[in-house]
């Protein structure tokens, strides 16, 4: 692969040789790493990759700003460390975090409104599972 790294930071090198080439560039990858890192932060409490997203939002913005490289290394310090303490605590403690876990979810799909329109397909309306907020109607 040294090959493609050698091409891609040439074309780097000659990008921050044209001011107005590099700006947009790096407008560009600001754009595309804040809608990646904003995904990951939405998708955080739910199953699947949602801090996966959020370190890649964080790699993508710093390839190009030194403030998101520091603090990429200091959110996967800490997501290491919290990680690692979860999984010394007892079982009930790591339960309670899967229930906790469970109630965001259910709270923002409710808030959203993705149970009353969930359920409005299976006929089961109920005025309890409206969202408070009017989102889903």
């Amino acid at each position: 692969m040294p090959g493609i790294r050698d091409h891609l930071s040439n074309h780097r090198a000659r990008l921050r040789e044209r001011p107005l080439a590099d700006f947009v560039y790096r407008v560009g990858v600001a754009v595309v790493g804040l809608t990646v890192l904003l995904v990951g932060i939405a998708a955080i409490p739910y199953p699947g990759p949602g801090w996966a997203i959020v370190f890649l939002g964080l790699a993508i913005l710093a390839s190009e700003f030194y403030w998101a490289q520091r603090t990429l290394r200091f959110t996967r310090d800490r997501y290491n460390t919290a990680m690692w303490w979860l999984r010394r605590q007892p079982w009930w403690v790591q339960a309670l975090g899967a229930v906790l876990t469970g109630a965001v979810v259910v709270g923002t799909l409710w808030l959203f409104g993705a149970i009353n329109w969930a359920a409005g397909l299976l006929g089961l309306q109920h005025p309890m599972l409206r969202s408070p907020i009017g989102l889903g109607a």
